[in-house]
């Protein structure tokens, strides 16, 4: 087998492409072969040790994929041999094979292609679980999504839609916008680079009063973090719910007086703690994902493809904030 395996802590460029035994499964694991690996912001962090999860070197980034079942480990039930399948792997991904344990592998549809399948459980199950769960998002509510053409965020536009919201779409492009309208947002609001500033962050806020008819949004999705933060909370509604996603912008520090004054939830989101520790609720919200895109209510958007040995490149360009909906390595 083949995989892109991280040797030292750094950037995309120390990825090195190594050839090394095909690993056979584990008791109550399987091995997969695998066609499609999603690429997911994380990637970029694990290999330079700021992630929460540190696997020991070498090790291959790549927290999901999709492919065959090619070998059983000892008791495993209810998998197969030869089926279709996708996992959560948490690293390892960027390979041709993977041992995977069988409790975080699922079967997907026959009609759901193996790149698709890649792209749908991190970006989609997050954004699911943040608006179902977390924020518990109800029809006619509205929501402002940060970051929202990258991968959670493109997601949340189509549960957000799904779910019955007015989705606001923040991004930082006329193109991050025009993909943004055509997954169904609503409205759309591109934000500066250089919200440090105290007048932009106020504008920014405004914008978004503006938007939502005046009295602020219900939920603000914020998958960006940083100084675009602050801002959003000023904009948040009576009642009104903010859900920690992620922080590419860094960490934010929010102003404790505004949760009073709002009488507004700072809700955080961390879905993968979510699926070992409640994995009733984790099953029941894949099932609903797997039903909406048989409905055709989402459909994960695919805007650039690599190969196994370009993965380097693949991650640069999350990096450098380019992508538009997801990233996919096609491995086999």
């Amino acid at each position: 087998m083949k995989a892109m395996l991280s040797h030292e802590p750094g950037g995309p460029e120390t990825l090195k492409l190594t050839e090394m035994d095909t690993p056979e499964p584990k008791k109550k694991h399987v091995r997969i072969k695998v066609h499609a690996a999603g690429l997911n912001f994380p990637d970029t962090l694990i290999i330079k040790d700021m992630y929460q999860m540190k696997p020991p070197r070498p090790f291959a980034p790549g927290g999901e994929v999709a492919g065959e079942i090619e070998a059983l480990g000892e008791g495993v039930e209810g998998l197969k041999v030869g089926d279709r399948v996708l996992a959560m792997t948490g690293f390892g991904g960027f390979a041709t094979h993977i041992c995977a344990e069988a409790a975080r592998v699922m079967k997907i549809p026959d009609d759901m292609p193996y790149d698709e399948a890649s792209c749908l459980v991190l970006t989609y199950g997050t954004s699911h679980h943040a608006l179902k769960n977390r924020a518990e998002i109800q029809p006619g509510e509205s929501l402002l999504i940060l970051g929202a053409a990258g991968g959670v965020g493109a997601a949340a536009i189509e549960l957000g839609k799904a779910a019955g919201a007015k989705v606001i779409a923040a991004v930082s492009s006329e193109e991050k916008a025009q993909f943004c309208r055509d997954l169904g947002a609503d409205e759309t609001l591109i934000y500066t680079r250089d919200m440090d500033d105290r007048d932009k962050q106020k504008e920014f806020s405004n914008k978004i009063k503006e938007l939502s008819g005046g009295e602020g949004v219900d939920v603000v999705y914020d998958a960006v973090g940083g100084a675009y933060a602050e801002p959003a909370v000023r904009a948040l509604a009576w009642k009104g719910r903010f859900l920690v996603v992620g922080f590419p912008a860094g960490i934010p520090k929010i102003p404790l007086n505004l949760t009073l004054l709002k009488g507004c939830q700072i809700v955080g989101v961390f879905w993968g703690a979510h699926t070992l520790r409640e994995p009733d609720m984790h099953a029941e919200n894949m099932a609903d994902l797997f039903r909406m895109y048989s409905d055709g209510k989402i459909k994960p958007r695919i805007s650039a493809r690599f190969p196994l040995e370009d993965a380097a490149k693949a991650l640069e360009m999350m990096e450098d904030r380019k992508v538009l909906g997801k990233v996919v390595l096609d491995v086999a």
